[in-house]
């Protein structure tokens, strides 16, 4: 009792008036095995203990008889871990589509992620309207990190951006997002200078603001590295740090005499080893990481060879998201042989990298780019596809966990609260039916996620999949 007591002072919940009194416990989970992500260890016989949306202590199992929970789940033979984060989410599509977004979310607790990362589309006010409901209890759903709209040059592709030209532009848009206390700070490379690509790089480091980029092609990556960018987004952008012509290379993109497939084939082409290391090594002194969404590059990679006109998902997503899809979809279509080759090729070089940027000390980040526009990229299973992908191509179980459960928190500056089952952290966490450190296959076999101390046992998650299965039906 006095181990609970401490903890529960240490959280804040209680006073050192009550802390003599019988302890009032919400929930306690009891008999399952504690995986331990970080460290890759699992603890048998102990209980956790739940006040509201944190854990308030972990107790041997035979001290539960000094307590009374309200209600005790009992779970012989299952395995407890932190719930799963996805760090590369995107909401978007037009207003006419809010509601079909917002659909998604019960997606993503169905599948055991209890927080995503948005990173930016053209409903950015709407995704920091739901974070700021979600985190009050006043609306289902995994909680929500935000960008909310991103940095782009002048005239964009992309909708739902923030122009900037000059120095200026940068201050006041970093101004806005400061105002809205965006989690981080999205920066794409579409029609955006280098010079006010790195500038924005150093504004935001500046404030304290963390970032997050695709990576202009007019500069050799290291100098963004250096200026202080927080996560590459997409792990293809990596294959130019790999060649001992990326100076070179960069310097004919700057001139207009060379694409970025064409840049990519190249590197392939000059591909060394060491030249990789060295940059990666680099990249890991600087603290950049690397979100690879390796799902939604390698359908994409591989859409003339997979036919998804039979997959099950779409009947969980909306007719208006569906139709974004066809975007990359025609684009691909019209790839000629060398050109469907070379996305072959950029996927499994890509992926091929993963071992090495774990060795050197490169974090990676869990991210799957699922949302509108990204072809089969299903919101909620791409995250079980992307971290098995992990593992496919080199890393571990343990490590391919870790990248979906501590080094997003971690990023954000969130690891007192979030990434492992201890006192203190988010009740957030996902039963599994097996072990994820001897099979990442078995994320799949979820048995319960709890969602901020709110449960949702096997039952309640497939009547919330039925419930937008429903949903998107009557649409049609």
């Amino acid at each position: 009792m006095k181990k609970l007591a401490a903890a529960l002072l240490a959280t804040g919940l209680f006073s050192a008036v009550h802390a003599a009194d019988k302890i009032a416990v919400d929930l306690a989970l009891t008999q399952a095995t504690i995986i331990d992500v970080a460290a890759g260890t699992r603890a048998k016989g102990q209980s956790v203990l739940l006040k509201g949306d944190t854990i308030v202590a972990v107790i041997k199992d035979a001290e539960l008889k000094n307590y009374a929970p309200k209600k005790i789940i009992k779970l012989p033979g299952k395995y407890l871990m932190p719930g799963l984060w996805d760090t590369h989410v995107h909401f978007g599509g037009g207003e006419a589509l809010i509601e079909e977004n917002k659909q998604l979310l019960p997606l993503y607790l169905a599948h055991g992620i209890t927080a995503v990362r948005d990173c930016a589309g053209d409903l950015s006010d709407t995704v920091l309207s739901w974070r700021q409901q979600i985190a009050a209890g006043k609306m289902a759903g995994p909680t929500i990190f935000a960008s909310g709209q991103k940095l782009e040059g002048i005239k964009p592709l992309w909708k739902g951006t923030i122009e900037v030209g000059t120095p200026a532009d940068v201050s006041r848009a970093l101004d806005q997002l400061q105002s809205q206390k965006v989690d981080f700070v999205k920066i794409t490379e579409n029609t955006m200078t280098p010079e006010i690509y790195l500038e924005a790089l150093r504004q935001a480091k500046a404030r304290g603001m963390r970032t997050s980029g695709h990576l202009p092609g007019q500069m050799p990556l290291a100098r963004a590295f250096d200026a202080g960018l927080g996560t590459v987004e997409h792990l293809s952008y990596l294959l130019r740090a790999t060649t001992p012509r990326e100076a070179e290379l960069a310097q004919q993109v700057a001139a207009g005499k060379l694409s970025g497939r064409e840049v990519n084939r190249l590197s392939i082409e000059s591909y060394d080893e060491a030249t990789a290391r060295a940059a990666f090594r680099h990249m890991a002194a600087r603290g950049t990481a690397v979100v690879p969404t390796l799902s939604v590059s390698r359908i994409t990679a591989y859409l003339d060879q997979e036919d998804h006109s039979h997959d099950s998902y779409p009947q969980y997503i909306g007719k208006g998201l569906r139709e974004t899809y066809e975007w990359r979809v025609k684009r691909a279509a019209q790839d000629s042989p060398d050109a469907i080759a070379l996305r072959h090729a950029v996927y499994e070089k890509s992926a091929a990298l993963l071992p090495m940027l774990a060795q050197e000390g490169v974090s990676i980040i869990a991210g799957t780019d699922a949302g509108f526009l990204n072809s089969f990229d299903y919101p909620g299973q791409a995250l079980h596809d992307e971290i098995a992908l992990y593992v496919k191509h080199g890393l571990t179980a343990q490590q391919a966990l870790q990248s979906a459960v501590v080094n997003g928190p971690r990023f954000l500056g969130k690891l007192d609260r979030y990434g492992s089952v201890a006192p203190g952290k988010a009740a957030d966490l996902l039963v599994l039916d097996a072990d994820p450190l001897t099979d990442i296959g078995v994320t799949r076999k979820i048995r319960m996620v709890v969602s901020r101390g709110e449960v949702h046992d096997r039952q309640r998650l497939d009547t919330m999949l039925a419930d937008v299965k429903r949903w998107v039906a009557s649409q049609r």
